[in-house]
């Protein structure tokens, strides 16, 4: 008889790493930096919320044998400029590169990070992806 299994959520497990890792951080463009799934509503440099990093999921890809899932995480990082959002997303995608926990067991590089611009704001960003396996869960 097969087990029962499923993945836990990655996208959440991506913030929350992020968001517990980047705390008390030395470096000046992590100060103050929140972590979300969301995208923040009001992301213009005046606005306290900034910096802001958002984790998505992109694609999520389980193994016919459910024994793994690869899930690409998109990590969005809006700050007061584009240097610090560059300096933030390679800070985040270091330390997501050297996570294994209960739901990620592991991450990979994916691409970036990019440098653009917000097109609602025209605020700088920078975006990276990593490639995570999930552990799967008995259900």
């Amino acid at each position: 008889m097969k087990s029962l299994t499923g993945f836990g959520d990655v996208q959440a497990a991506g913030a929350g790493v992020l968001r517990g890792a980047l705390v008390g951080r030395p470096e000046p463009h992590a100060a103050g930096v929140m972590v979300g799934t969301q995208v923040p509503g009001d992301r213009s440099p005046e606005t306290p919320s900034l910096p802001y990093v958002l984790v998505r999921k992109d694609v999520d890809l389980p193994h016919p044998s459910m024994a793994n899932s690869r899930c690409t995480l998109r990590v969005t990082v809006w700050h007061k400029d584009a240097d610090q959002a560059h300096d933030l997303a390679m800070l985040c995608q270091g330390l997501l590169l050297v996570h294994s926990g209960d739901v990620i067991r592991g991450v990979r590089p994916g691409t970036g990070p990019i440098p653009t611009r917000d097109p609602a704001t025209a605020i700088d960003l920078s975006t990276f992806t990593v490639l995570a396996n999930v552990r799967p869960l008995l259900l």
